[in-house]
């Protein structure tokens, strides 16, 4: 008599071949949209930016570190799942769990299909074809389809297929990953741009502290040192890597203006960043507007708050203009 009882081993092992399939393809597009995001920019939707922007790779590397760690498990147990059917003794109900699995996969990428076709239409009417929206559009059927073709085989138990798709996975995979770091830069990379935008932050910090004390003295401190109050709190900033003799240099060079330079590792970045509605030109990423102008114009439009700088030692002169930061009164004495 035929056994029909499903096997809680095959079943435990059918469910975690579909959920990570289903979080690995999730991945896979997820990384490969965000990469064509950033190399295919749309000057609808996106900003062009001097700076780095940290939170503009957040959704790269999440995808990025799921696809790591999700991709080789589902190669495993897939692996495993396809070789405990070719043994040929699975009960009637495990059978049964794996046509269901099966059919899952196939349903969720002929609905895949189905929206990417829709989407395409809904988009051309409207205009909005560009390069990158063509390139996921193709993406994604190309995926669908070869998961779809390789698991319609599988339904048929043409097992000879599982290292021709392994091989295709595997080349698609490894090549996106390769893709997207290329596109976003080594972790080293990420560091130091961390690290220069700090640097960035904490000159605008004691930019503002500068004009402050003018504003409050009517005259500029003839060094970092005066700057510091331990009544207001108000502390100088030290470079991140001051362990390794960088600094934070300060010089006053008339009565209203002053220098502010640093050692940065990399230059500034440049580019489109995407999510930005509204496109235009956006200048570095500040906390606060800039308390002085910049004798250094670099970007269109005359606006002079640049932080612009190249890998190596950078200067940023400030001119503190008295019409838009006048020095505070002084207290009328009794």
């Amino acid at each position: 008599m035929e056994n029909k009882k499903i096997t809680p081993l095959f079943f435990f092992l059918s469910l975690g071949t579909v959920v990570p399939l289903i979080v690995g393809v999730t991945a896979f597009l997820n990384l490969s949209f965000e990469t064509l995001n950033h190399v295919f920019p749309d000057i609808l939707t996106d900003s062009f930016q001097y700076g780095y922007v940290n939170y503009s790779y957040n959704s790269l590397r999440s995808a990025l570190a799921i696809l790591i760690i999700i991709f080789p498990v589902f190669m495993l147990l897939e692996r495993y799942w396809q070789k405990s059917t070719e043994v040929g003794k699975l009960s009637h109900g495990d059978r049964t769990i794996r046509r269901w699995a099966i059919y899952l996969i196939l349903f969720l990428a002929s609905a895949t299909i189905i929206t990417d076709l829709v989407v395409l239409v809904q988009y051309f009417v409207s205009g909005e074809i560009t390069t990158r929206f063509v390139l996921k559009v193709v993406l994604t059927l190309v995926i669908a389809s070869v998961t779809g073709w390789y698991y319609i085989r599988m339904l048929r138990d043409q097992t000879k297929y599982q290292n021709l798709f392994a091989g295709i996975v595997s080349l698609l995979v490894l090549g996106m990953i390769v893709w997207s770091f290329s596109v976003m830069g080594s972790p080293m990379n990420q560091r130091k741009l961390r690290i220069d935008q700090r640097r960035i932050d904490d000159l605008q910090s004691v930019q503002w502290q500068v004009i402050n004390f003018w504003q409050q003295k009517s005259v500029l401190p003839d060094t970092l040192t005066q700057l510091s109050n331990p009544l207001s709190g108000s502390i100088v900033p030290q470079d991140p890597e001051f362990q390794k003799g960088k600094v934070y240099e300060y010089q006053k060079v008339s009565d209203r203006s002053f220098q502010l330079c640093a050692t940065f590792d990399l230059p500034i970045p440049k580019g489109w960043v995407p999510g930005q509605q509204g496109g235009g030109v956006v200048y570095p990423m500040t906390t606060t507007r800039d308390a002085a102008v910049s004798s250094v114009t670099p970007y269109p439009g005359g606006i002079g708050d640049s932080w612009d700088h190249e890998a190596g030692r950078a200067c940023f002169t400030r001119t503190i203009d008295p019409d838009l930061y006048p020095p505070y009164p002084k207290p009328l004495k009794e």
